[in-house]
C-alpha cells in the first residue's frame, strides 16, 4: 500500500531564490516535522484526517513522522535556511511502512473517516508508480515564508538528480490551488483520489526532461 496525500503547503510563489538547502540529521529532525506541522495546519487533506486542533497537534507529528521517516534514514530528506521550509523525498524503491500508518489511523482518526481514509490509500496504491521514481512525501514551507520561492527551491534539488538519471517524480497533491505550482515544475496529474467525505487528491507525476541526457 502507498501512503497519503499530504504532500505540499500552500505554494503560490515568485520563481526560485538563492536560498541555502541543507540535509536533515538526527539532531533536527524534530524540526523538519514542527515546519510540516505549521505548513499543513490549513491544508484541506490533514485538517480532514485531524479537524480539531489537539487531535491535529497530537497525532500529525507522528503521521509526517510515519510518512516520511524513512527521508530521514535515507539522507533524502532537507530543510532550507532557518527552517522556513522543508522536503522528504523517498528515493527509488524505497516506501513508508504501510502497518504502521494503519496502526495510527485506526487509533488515532475520527471512526466515521476511518473507511473513506483507507478507501483513498486502497485509491492511492492503484496511482502509484510501478516503475523507480522518487515519491515527494512531504512539501511544506512555514505559513509566514510561503509566496518567497523556498518551495520551488527545495523541490529543485531531487528533480535535477531525476533529470540527471532519468527517473520519474510522484506525488499526491492533496490542494487544488498547488497543481499549477506542480505543472510549473513539469508535473502533470494523472486522475484524481476521493472517497466518501474525503478531500480530492491529485496523483501527479513528472517525467525526465531528456534534454538532459550526456
Amino acid at each position: 500500500m502507498h501512503t497519503t496525500p499530504l504532500n505540499v503547503s500552500s505554494t503560490n510563489e515568485v520563481e526560485p531564490i538563492t536560498a541555502t538547502i541543507e540535509s536533515v540529521t538526527e539532531s533536527n529532525v524534530a524540526d523538519v516535522v514542527a515546519v510540516g506541522v505549521l505548513a499543513f495546519n490549513a491544508d484541506p487533506a490533514s485538517r480532514w484526517l485531524y479537524s480539531e486542533p489537539r487531535q491535529y497537534l497530537t497525532y500529525f507529528p507522528q503521521f509526517i513522522s510515519l510518512l516520511g521517516g524513512k527521508a530521514f534514514e535515507h539522507n533524502t530528506a532537507y530543510y532550507i535556511d532557518d527552517y522556513f521550509g522543508a522536503a522528504l523525498w523517498l528515493p527509488p524503491g524505497i516506501e513508508p511502512d504501510a502497518q504502521p500508518l494503519i496502526d495510527l489511523i485506526q487509533h488515532s482518526v475520527a471512526e466515521q473517516k476511518q473507511a473513506d481514509m483507507f478507501a483513498v490509500l486502497e485509491q492511492m496504491a492503484h496511482h502509484h508508480p510501478t516503475e523507480p521514481h522518487w515519491y515527494l512525501a512531504i512539501l511544506g514551507v512555514e505559513p509566514k515564508q510561503q509566496g518567497k520561492g523556498y518551495g520551488s527551491a527545495l523541490i529543485q534539488k531531487i528533480l535535477r538528480e531525476c533529470d540527471r538519471t532519468q527517473t520519474p517524480a510522484y506525488l499526491e497533491s492533496s490542494n487544488p490551488s498547488n497543481v499549477p505550482f506542480y505543472e510549473r515544475h513539469g508535473f502533470e496529474a494523472i486522475g484524481t483520489i476521493q472517497a466518501g467525505t474525503s478531500p480530492t487528491l491529485f496523483p501527479m507525476i513528472r517525467y525526465p526532461d531528456r534534454k538532459t541526457e550526456g
